[in-house]
């Protein structure tokens, strides 16, 4: 006598995650943002924009912390947020378990972006995330940010982007700042355009006398000014690579935490590099009348103590 077939009662074992995933962390939001696949897997190119990530996160969680332990708690912009992959992230290993009025603003111009990631905080029940269809510079008079910002990140953001957010950081009070400049054309325009009567000047000349050069010059001369200018508005100031370059050109980090350090050297020397290079023009840019006032502002040992 045949026996019935029993049905099978056995479920199906959820996939493995891959060992870059942490624990906790929202699967839905990795796929989501197209971190992971249907199937819960990472692609080659997947798990380089998650190394990036995780790598700036380890740089940004100490921050966030310092931040909380004086404060009790912590308000973070990100601008030129793009598809948010860094204030998701941050927000789900870091903000999510927090009881208390910490916030993340995302700062981007696209308005299907913004509607595409407000839809998804919603969904994922990140309530303290907002994100705002701004430029970095509207959102520094903006009266939808508050008046105090604690951490400013801009990853990427392309040529002046990086120099609004320093602008925007700097207006706002932010204690800590993570940049991670891209594609800076403005310097090297001026270089270019200066060529002709700067090249008899120096010797130093010769460093950009090359168009390939001038780019390349252009782009470093840039974030030395922007380092010599957080300093001068008394910020300590580390500069080092985000990930290896094997993943990204653009690969330079800029942190800056204000210390209320002496000024009056870095003043100098940014005054100095512009006049050096013939750069005087570029003074606004790099804001050597907020220096002026900023030096006015503080503490007087601050201003005239030399480093």
């Amino acid at each position: 006598m045949k026996h019935a077939k029993q049905p099978n009662t056995k479920t199906a074992a959820a996939p493995a995650l891959p060992p870059e995933v942490r624990p906790g962390q929202s699967i839905e939001l990795l796929k989501e943002l197209h971190i992971l696949t249907r199937d819960a897997k990472l692609n080659q190119d997947s798990r380089r924009k998650l190394k990036q990530v995780y790598h700036l996160v380890n740089f940004i969680e100490p921050l966030l912390n310092d931040v909380r332990a004086e404060k009790g708690s912590v308000s973070l912009v990100d601008h030129g947020a793009g598809k948010s992959y860094l204030g998701f992230i941050l927000y789900d290993l870091f903000f999510k378990s927090l009881e208390d009025a910490s916030h993340i603003y995302g700062i981007e111009t696209r308005e299907e972006l913004v509607a595409k990631s407000t839809e998804l905080a919603a969904r994922l029940g990140f309530t303290n995330m907002s994100f705002l269809p701004l430029s970095v510079a509207e959102s520094t008079t903006s009266n939808r940010l508050p008046e105090t910002i604690d951490v400013v990140t801009a990853l990427h953001a392309c040529n002046t982007a990086t120099d609004d957010a320093i602008d925007f950081a700097l207006k706002k009070k932010a204690k800590h700042m993570v940049l991670v400049p891209c594609c800076q054309a403005e310097v090297a325009t001026v270089l270019r355009k200066n060529k002709g009567k700067d090249l008899g000047k120096s010797a130093l000349t010769e460093i950009w006398r090359h168009p390939i050069h001038t780019r390349e010059f252009g782009s470093q001369v840039t974030n030395v000014l922007r380092c010599l200018q957080l300093e001068a508005h008394g910020y300590g100031v580390t500069v080092t690579e985000l990930v290896g370059w094997e993943h990204s050109m653009k690969n330079e980090l800029i942190v800056a935490t204000y210390k209320n350090l002496p000024r009056r050297r870095p003043s100098e020397r940014l005054q100095e590099v512009l006049s050096t290079l013939g750069l005087e023009e570029m003074g606004q840019r790099f804001y050597t009348s907020h220096v002026e006032r900023a030096k006015s502002q503080a503490d007087p040992e601050a201003v005239t103590q030399d480093d």
